[in-house]
């Protein structure tokens, strides 16, 4: 099969079957074999009952429904398992994702070699309280993840090449760093396309602002794991050591001061009364602590099931 086309969805009934009839005409006009996963995340709507009707109608459609609403991360990953095609296109089903992009995005991934190619909506039909931070939001990915050719890391609109869908799992918010889930998984041919932005037809908007804030928690979790989760002593182990070393020295520093006073008889004051020797003994103990946690996630580490396991892409 050539292409999976997986579009997760909650509550967008009134457009699926002018999204599907699209779609089915663009594979038609260039001969692709094709499937449609639909993945129905807990719409409280009709969804359900049109994906029914639309995969009566045509075989190609396919359909998954979850019991409650769980996000649009949990549904991609539910459609990347079930995907059989070569090429694996995501894209929203609200219709402001055109399909007429599919044979682009299909060519550049079979004929130039792309592991993932990206869209890019460089004119967008949204809100200025969207855009402004959808812009900040980017430019401090592509610091982050050292993806720095890709302009909309949340578009919708994406191709796959189908061994990559395979090799990552999409979890919690993660969907806006698929690009970013792909490099750490070894996927580093990463390339963008700029794409047409529709206005929104039907429904409404399902995001809030809320999403921004959780994006950077999300980012940072990411970077985290992927350059410290098989080694956290390598973070720990080193701040906790820089911390009660300096400690240490300032503990030195405060009691030979009061040797060099009593010496010389000058006055002087207890050590115990010198603010510096808490923030001394604070800063020991926060290195002890630091380090300790360090040591604990190296064991932690060490007994994890994958700890020596790698992704192999071929072997001769």
């Amino acid at each position: 099969m050539d292409i999976s086309v997986v579009v997760p969805l909650y509550n967008e009934a009134e457009s699926l079957p002018e999204l599907t009839a699209w779609i089915e005409r663009v594979m038609l006009a260039h001969g692709y074999s094709y499937e449609i996963i639909f993945v129905n995340d807990g719409s409280t709507d009709d969804s359900w009952q049109v994906i029914n009707r639309l995969s009566q109608s045509n075989p190609a459609v396919r359909g998954v429904a979850f019991r409650r609403n769980y996000g649009k991360s949990p549904a991609l990953n539910t459609g990347f398992a079930r995907a059989q095609g070569d090429v694996v296109i995501t894209m929203d089903a609200d219709l402001q994702d055109s399909p007429d992009e599919i044979p682009e995005l299909y060519r550049m991934i079979t004929e130039e070699g792309y592991d993932l190619v990206s869209g890019y909506k460089q004119k967008r039909y949204d809100p200025l309280s969207k855009t402004i931070p959808t812009k900040l939001f980017n430019a401090t990915a592509r610091r982050v993840t050292g993806i720095h050719n890709l302009h909309d890391f949340n578009c919708g609109l994406k191709a796959y090449r189908s061994k990559v869908v395979k090799h990552i799992e999409v979890y919690g918010d993660m969907h806006r760093y698929i690009p970013y889930l792909a490099k750490l998984a070894g996927f580093s041919r990463i390339g963008e396309k700029v794409v047409h932005h529709q206005a929104r037809k039907y429904g409404k908007t399902k995001f809030g602002l809320d999403r921004f804030v959780n994006g950077y928690l999300d980012l940072m979790t990411l970077w985290f794991t992927g350059k410290f989760g098989g080694k956290p002593m390598h973070l720990f182990g080193v701040l906790g050591s820089l911390m009660f070393v300096l400690g240490l020295v300032a503990v030195a520093v405060v009691g030979f001061g009061k040797l060099w006073d009593m010496h010389h008889g000058n006055p002087y004051i207890l050590v115990t009364d010198s603010p510096y020797f808490y923030l001394s003994l604070t800063l020991m103990l926060l290195g002890s602590q630091l380090f300790l946690a360090g040591f604990v996630g190296e064991l932690i580490a060490r007994n994890a099931p994958g700890r020596n396991h790698y992704e192999i892409d071929e072997e001769i």
